[in-house]
């Protein structure tokens, strides 16, 4: 039987945010100090320090399993984890 070989290729983290900008595909983000909170939304901008903004966020809680609505959201990136920064009057 032949064997064939897989080559994965290294994307950028950059990348990848373009590529899913791009797509408007829903990302779900991890944050890094809050184990338990999700964020949810589409890319619409970010930069080259990995801020971004999204659109339609939600932010979801795994322990109560319940989604609130935040519509526009900045998340900064900072070195141990993200920041977020609604710009809705909620």
């Amino acid at each position: 039987m032949a064997s064939t070989k897989v080559q994965r290729i290294m994307t950028q983290p950059i990348n990848l945010i373009f590529r899913f900008l791009q797509s408007k595909a829903r990302i779900q983000i991890w944050l890094f100090e809050q184990k338990d909170l999700r964020i949810e939304g589409r890319i619409t901008g970010f930069d080259e320090y990995m801020n971004l903004v999204l659109d339609e966020a939600e932010e979801v809680s795994i322990k109560k399993n319940t989604r609130k609505q935040l519509d526009i959201l900045i998340l900064k990136s900072l070195k141990r984890g993200i920041r977020g920064y609604n710009l809705t009057n909620n």
